[in-house]
């Protein structure tokens, strides 16, 4: 992986590059080292939002819905909302009237935006053109990768993957043929 950013980071000097993850730290220890910015993926953050309609709105699912969608298109176009909601959800972790499973609900969505609130800056990212989700990449890696080399009993070393999941690319890419100078060599992996 080091390798294809260093290549890329050739191939295009002036770029800038902006690593998106959802919050696992080993993600972000990686991510460091190897991009300008980083930005914390929007279905990430809004998933916990969850407990805070649950704490506004104790079994009233339509008020929930209702919130949450208000409070999703807030956070993910307003400066400021990931503070906002982090005082929010404060704010009603102290009132103490709530079950003790939204309270530990509340408690990770607290440390979550803590730990994250910088990575949350959607409205200024958007601003920027940049991507906000991880969602797209993921289902890129699932495709390329996961369902070729994951299959039953297969086992893999790091050189006869690389060409099996070069050539897959190939394959599953549109203009894959046409590729030119552009194609990553058999040898290189």
């Amino acid at each position: 992986m080091e390798r294809e950013i260093e290549r890329a980071k050739k191939s295009y000097p002036e770029a800038k590059f902006v690593g998106i993850a959802d919050g696992a730290e080993t993600n972000w220890k990686f991510l460091e080292k190897h991009t300008d910015e980083q930005v914390l993926d929007f279905y990430h953050a809004s998933g916990y939002l969850g407990a805070m309609a649950e704490a506004l709105y104790p079994q009233k699912n339509e008020k929930q819905k209702e919130w949450l969608t208000e409070n999703c298109h807030k956070l993910k176009h307003e400066e400021g909302a990931a503070g906002e909601l982090l005082n929010l959800m404060r704010q009603l972790k102290s009132e103490k009237s709530h079950s003790k499973n939204i309270t530990e609900k509340l408690q990770a969505a607290i440390t979550y935006y803590e730990n994250h609130q910088h990575q949350m800056n959607y409205a200024q990212y958007r601003e920027k053109k940049y991507p906000i989700g991880s969602g797209v990449t993921e289902a890129a890696c699932k495709m390329l990768v996961k369902q070729r080399l994951c299959c039953s009993g297969m086992r893999w070393k790091e050189k006869g993957a690389g060409i099996i999941l070069s050539l897959r690319a190939l394959v599953l890419t549109k203009n894959g043929v046409n590729f030119g100078e552009n194609l990553i060599s058999m040898d290189y992996l």
